[in-house]
């Protein structure tokens, strides 16, 4: 072999092996910029996480605050506080006004199923023992209201029709809920669920109850109040992505 072809070779094997590290210089870059990204994607997903479980904890901490409060101005009432009254039913006349709109079919009667809700609670205030919270005790009261008028008009032709238990619900939302026109829109997605998974979504997560409560206020498992909170935020999305489509304007 001549001197200048062993050269040539030579040259050839050089840039090869140059051309092979430069490949695996380019993967290992490549593989430490993956790398990279995951752990950074990962870091906000875990900051993202707990910045979302640190509002859950505030939120979960100013329900139980409330509920301390209300409580104790049960007991307080049922010792014949009458400020005590007077601030108990303040304090949770709107959650049950809430309340009684997402389970009465009939909106005339909301506010009457409100009042004779605090009468038959502060009738029975001597056997409030504070065992549970003043607030699950009460909306307990509301629901057996509901339920004895159903009982009571069973018999008796419905006189309201949807439009008009949309405008009773309305009347005892809250206002500015994110994402929806004073809570309108949310009020017309809501009528579309089946009784069961509005009423448990109504008492976790307008009314802000524990799911454990909300589990011994309707007389059913955690487990069956969480599916069907879940299942209700699944047909919600599903409405809400559907309302977004529809009202999307047509490509000309």
């Amino acid at each position: 072999m001549t001197p200048a072809l062993q050269q040539t070779q030579q040259t050839q094997q050089t840039e090869q092996m140059q051309q092979i590290q430069q490949t695996q210089q380019k993967r290992q870059t490549h593989e430490k910029h993956q790398a990279r990204q995951k752990h950074q994607t990962h870091h906000k997903s875990r900051h993202g996480s707990k910045v979302d479980q640190h509002a859950k904890d505030r939120r979960s901490s100013a329900y139980a605050a409330a509920d301390e409060t209300t409580t104790a101005l049960a007991l307080a009432a049922r010792s014949g506080d009458a400020d005590a009254v007077e601030q108990f039913v303040r304090a949770l006349h709107r959650d049950v006004l809430r309340y009684v709109a997402h389970l009465c079919a009939d909106p005339q009667a909301v506010d009457d199923l409100a009042q004779d809700t605090f009468l038959r609670a502060l009738g029975s205030l001597h056997r409030f023992e504070g065992r549970c919270s003043a607030r699950v005790w009460l909306l307990s009261i509301a629901r057996r209201a509901v339920i004895d008028s159903y009982r009571y008009a069973a018999g008796r032709p419905r006189l309201s029709d949807v439009a008009d238990w949309q405008l009773a619900v309305e009347l005892a939302q809250p206002r500015g809920l994110p994402g929806f026109d004073d809570g309108v829109a949310l009020l017309d997605l809501l009528a579309a669920l089946p009784r069961d998974r509005r009423e448990a979504f109504v008492l976790t997560q307008l009314l802000g109850l524990p799911y454990a409560e909300a589990a011994e206020l309707t007389a059913c498992p955690v487990g069956t109040v969480r599916s069907r909170v879940a299942r209700a935020r699944a047909t919600l999305t599903d409405l809400v992505t559907a309302a977004t489509a529809a009202a999307a304007p047509t490509p000309s």
